[in-house]
């Protein structure tokens, strides 16, 4: 489970967030994101709706970063690995939390290892 505090701050979050990923060869690529949900309070789910060099940055190794910040200003940052899946439950989860006037290709999955509030880390 995510700590409180982030489940918190993720009700709160403003819209759109920043998604960055980084390519094989450490070359990041940040895009900004609308539709995401939380996966059973503990994993980030983000829609694959036009991704490009996102997914091939994910097919690459698959480390990221999500930015945002709550309705009082307060910044959040979620450092990860991220898992791509086009079927199964997580597939499901994200067509479920994402309107249905996006293509919803597929989910992608961020595993937080790293959380910080500003500088000060919180996982």
């Amino acid at each position: 489970m995510l700590p409180k505090i982030i489940l918190e701050a993720w009700e709160e979050r403003q819209l759109p967030f920043v998604l960055t990923t980084v390519d094989p060869d450490g070359v990041p690529n940040s895009i900004y994101v609308i539709s995401s949900g939380l996966y059973e309070g503990a994993d980030i789910v983000i829609a694959d709706n036009y991704f490009a060099k996102t997914k091939a940055n994910i097919e690459g190794g698959g480390k990221a970063s999500v930015l945002f910040i709550t309705s009082d200003g307060r910044p959040y940052q979620i450092k990860g690995n991220l898992t791509y899946h086009d079927s199964g439950p997580v597939y499901s989860f994200m067509r479920k939390v994402t309107p249905e006037r996006f293509p919803r290709r597929a989910a992608v999955l961020l595993h937080p290892t790293e959380i910080y509030s500003g500088s000060e880390r919180l996982l």
